[in-house]
């Protein structure tokens, strides 16, 4: 397949078909939950405008929750990076109304000791996930710097600091995963798998505290950065992935299919900071990984596991939507086509897995993320889960601004 090998057309009109459900189906614009999305977990937010749906079960037509305020966040980003491509101010519109329900959940008091905190419910319906509010905030940096707002840039600086002083562990290079508002602290017991007694997670998600002492000068992001870059080279098994630490499953022996884009992508950063090999070594072998866990015709599979073999249902189409962000990027550090044939290999299965003429109008313009195993009945076996479509998006803006 050569370079180039996607069409503009072709790829610009699916991106803006996913863009479409994403700002129209999946996004929630009233303050209250619409009747068919089913808060299961439960969360409690004083009001979910601007949220967006995260699963949708094609069998049952029900929506449900998995942690809206890092979804939201990367949609985010997502629709940004959209709007500068297509100037359709209807998905500028989202990404504001998607900003805006993550800063109303954020606590906003200087006499409130979780001052600064955003209420990222992940795994428990009253405690927060530090990846989740890791993950939300580069769509937030993207927003404020768009508007010029210093404001906004206060609040993702304060979300950031509290991050630090709270859940991050000094000189470890790991963060506790879960803080309970209840008693202001941190859970010891993770719910996360964790290498030997680290304690917490080395988590660097969208590099986002570099970017933050990019944007500060303030040492203590990048202290915390760095520090974590160092434990994930450190920390590799196998090389190039991290099955130690969840949601990997050492015991299972299956890889998470987004861990080498959260953790092994962001290692391409602190190479272009720090100009030590080590971290673009630990980059491509991260990057390696993900070529041998993408399926032949560019689809992935949840159940990834040591001995190079995968489930049989139960895909992952964000696992290859996240590898070929990760891919150009480290083509654009390279300049080896490689990365970018891979890219494109990943691409082009998203493309062909869209919803462009369903029945079912909540699928239209969706990427499907998973195809259920079979439960003895003909129902549906489709499942969408917003991050497939998410990152699909951002995945297709990087690619049309790299190539054309």
């Amino acid at each position: 397949m050569p370079i180039n090998a996607i069409d503009k057309k072709e790829i610009l009109s699916s991106m803006e078909k996913a863009c479409g459900w994403l700002a129209d189906t999946a996004q929630i614009k009233n303050e209250t939950l619409p009747p068919d999305v089913v808060n299961d977990r439960p969360y409690i937010y004083n009001s979910w405008k601007g949220a967006i749906k995260t699963q949708y079960s094609a069998a049952d037509r029900k929506w449900t929750f998995m942690c809206p305020v890092w979804h939201s966040g990367q949609a985010v980003k997502a629709l940004m990076k959209a709007y500068k491509i297509t100037g359709n101010e209807n998905l500028l519109e989202s990404a504001k109304l998607a900003a805006d329900f993550i800063f109303n959940s954020q606590v906003w008091d200087e006499k409130n000791p979780d001052h600064g905190l955003i209420l990222a419910f992940e795994d428990f319906p009253d405690k927060i996930n530090a990846s989740a509010i890791i993950e939300c905030l580069e769509g937030l940096m993207i927003m404020a710097d768009f508007e010029k707002s210093e404001d906004k840039w206060q609040r993702i600086i304060a979300a950031a600091e509290f991050l630090i002083e709270k859940m991050y562990i000094q000189g470890m290079g790991v963060f506790m995963d879960v803080y309970d508002p209840a008693i202001h602290s941190c859970l010891k017991n993770t719910p996360f798998k964790v290498k030997g007694n680290a304690g917490g997670r080395p988590l660097l998600d969208d590099a986002v505290f570099l970017k933050l002492y990019n944007k500060t000068g303030k040492t203590v992001f990048l202290e915390a950065h760095m520090q974590t870059a160092e434990r994930l080279v450190r920390d590799q098994n196998p090389q190039g992935n991290w099955i130690d630490y969840g949601p990997c499953n050492v015991e299972g022996g299956s890889f998470h299919p987004r861990h080498t884009y959260w953790w092994g992508m962001p290692l391409l950063f602190t190479y272009n900071h720090a100009k030590d090999k080590k971290f673009l070594d630990a980059a491509i072998s991260s990057a390696e990984f993900a070529e041998k866990s993408m399926r032949e015709d560019g689809g992935w599979f949840r159940g990834y596991y040591l001995n190079g073999k995968t489930d049989s249902f139960g895909h992952a189409t964000s696992g290859s939507a996240c590898s070929a962000i990760f891919w150009m990027e480290l083509y654009k550090v390279t300049g080896e086509k490689r990365w970018l044939l891979s890219a494109e290999k990943a691409l082009s299965f998203c493309i062909k897995v869209q919803f462009t003429n369903p029945s079912d109008t909540n699928l239209k313009g969706a990427i499907l993320e998973k195809i259920l195993s079979p439960d003895g009945t003909d129902k549906s076996p489709y499942y969408l889960r917003d991050l497939g479509t998410i990152f699909f998006i951002q995945a297709a803006a990087e690619y049309i601004s790299l190539i054309f």
